[in-house]
């Protein structure tokens, strides 16, 4: 069985906010995040991820129809739990919808959605996604306890918190990626699609790849640094090269 899930292809989703982050630096239309979308498509990425933020500093809203009309790639929205985000998701209806914690004083994302804790607020709003043809994933840290409320929301999809292996050493960091392959079994065991992402590099990346369970792995502000100075296609064809090589 561990063969067979070995031979799986992992996707790789990337995340092109902080390339809207560079162009609301100054204003204006450079560089164009859309641009972004179809150098990915062209290159074997096989998604497009874009957190269309409280703030809106970095993804606006008009960028999510000029991406969807720009790229065939399946597009995953990943949104608060809010009304405000719901409406713009129900209006735009993208392949997923990845419901993450913000927090406006944030610089990213720093952890896992509270899906146990919040189970009343979330459990309608996967409902009115779910109706509408969109695809659910909560962004979780990987525990039992998230897993389970996962289950109980009717939620398709996980993607595991990496963050914390991404930014330990050592025993630490090997620990960590066990509990990221036991949980991302766990999800697989439950019939929910393990995915994963945060913080992982062409450094750390390969032993996440290689966790079987996982579908797909979401980065971007790692590949959009590394294609400052190489260039957006190799770097997304390396990481790409690097997943590969792992399965």
């Amino acid at each position: 069985m561990n063969q067979v899930l070995h031979l799986r292809p992992l996707r790789l989703g990337v995340n092109i906010d902080h390339v809207a982050t560079i162009r609301n630096a100054r204003g204006g239309d450079h560089p164009d995040p859309v641009r972004a979308a179809q150098i990915v498509a062209a290159c074997g990425g096989d998604g497009i991820t874009a957190h269309l933020r409280e703030d809106r500093r970095h993804i606006r809203d008009e960028d999510l129809a000029r991406i969807q009309a720009a790229t065939n790639l399946p597009l995953n929205l990943e949104m608060a739990a809010t009304e405000e985000m719901l409406a713009i998701a129900l209006r735009h209806k993208p392949h997923a919808a990845c419901i993450v914690p913000e927090r406006r004083e944030e610089r990213t994302t720093e952890g896992g959605l509270d899906a146990a804790g919040q189970h009343n607020r979330i459990y309608p709003l996967i409902q009115r996604l779910t109706d509408a043809g969109i695809r659910v994933s909560l962004f979780i840290a990987p525990e039992e306890r998230q897993i389970e409320a996962a289950l109980n929301l009717k939620a398709p999809v996980v993607e595991l918190h990496t963050g914390e292996y991404a930014h330990a050493t050592g025993e630490a960091q090997a620990k960590e990626l066990k509990r990221l392959a036991d949980m991302a079994a766990l999800a697989a065991a439950h019939g929910i699609e393990p995915h994963a992402g945060h913080g992982l590099t062409y450094e750390n990346v390969t032993a996440v790849a290689a966790i079987p369970h996982l579908a797909e792995l979401n980065i971007g502000h790692y590949l959009i640094g590394e294609a400052i100075f190489c260039g957006l296609e190799p770097a997304v064809v390396r990481m790409r090269e690097l997943m590969d090589a792992a399965r």
